[in-house]
């Protein structure tokens, strides 16, 4: 199965995904910068507000596309040990990656919302989508952000990722929909073919364009 775009991606995820159309306190949250185009699909197809949780991932010392970990929004650190482990990373390396991501992290967090606070997700269910999950790294952290903050439910959306990282997020989110879970994984961009780098100006002019919280009732 191959992917157009991230948009097509997201048209053929919220099939899957109809149960919740038109239903009150329902919450797509994006994790930029790729998951937005995919995301707003999703939210365009459900009538629910678009929104976005930044995570930042945590590369690996000289290993930057390798994740050993990642934050989010809320102060959320997840960390991949068998990776740190693995590769004799030091406490100290990681506590820098985190500072200068977390640095990162608020930027964007601010250009992308601008002076429009954050949804109040208390009793909502919430969509968390992205455009493929590698390690799972941050869409784990992810999860963590939102369940801090009590929602009714957690969904995770995504349109590929391996088997066994969709067997490890269910463990942690109340549902997992993946469109595709190929035995041979090695990146998500091998699954569309127009995989090019979402810009932030495609973000903002994303979440221009969606049905906003307010506009629904989320506050």
């Amino acid at each position: 199965m191959l992917f157009k775009d991230r948009a097509d991606a997201g048209r053929r995820l919220s099939s899957r995904l109809h149960q919740f159309a038109g239903r009150d306190g329902v919450l797509v949250l994006a994790l930029p910068r790729g998951g937005v185009p995919v995301g707003f699909e999703i939210a365009l197809a459900l009538i629910s507000p678009l929104d976005v949780l930044v995570v930042r991932k945590l590369g690996a010392p000289g290993q930057e596309e390798l994740a050993m970990g990642a934050i989010a929004s809320g102060g959320i650190h997840v960390i991949n040990s068998d990776i740190v482990h693995a590769l004799h990373i030091s406490r100290q390396q990681v506590e820098e990656r985190v500072v200068h991501e977390q640095r990162e992290l608020e930027r964007r967090e601010h250009l992308y919302r601008g002076n429009r606070r954050a949804p109040d997700i208390h009793g909502h269910t919430v969509i968390l989508v992205d455009d493929g999950v590698a390690t799972g790294s941050t869409m784990r952290a992810a999860i963590s952000a939102v369940r801090q903050q009590n929602p009714e439910l957690i969904i995770v959306a995504v349109p590929v990722a391996s088997n066994s990282v969709c067997q490890q997020l269910d463990k942690e989110a109340d549902s997992v929909v993946c469109l595709y879970t190929p035995v041979d994984f090695y990146a998500v961009g091998q699954w569309y073919r127009s995989f090019t780098q979402t810009s932030d100006e495609e973000v903002r002019e994303l979440l221009d364009r969606a049905i906003k919280p307010a506009e629904q009732g989320v506050a």
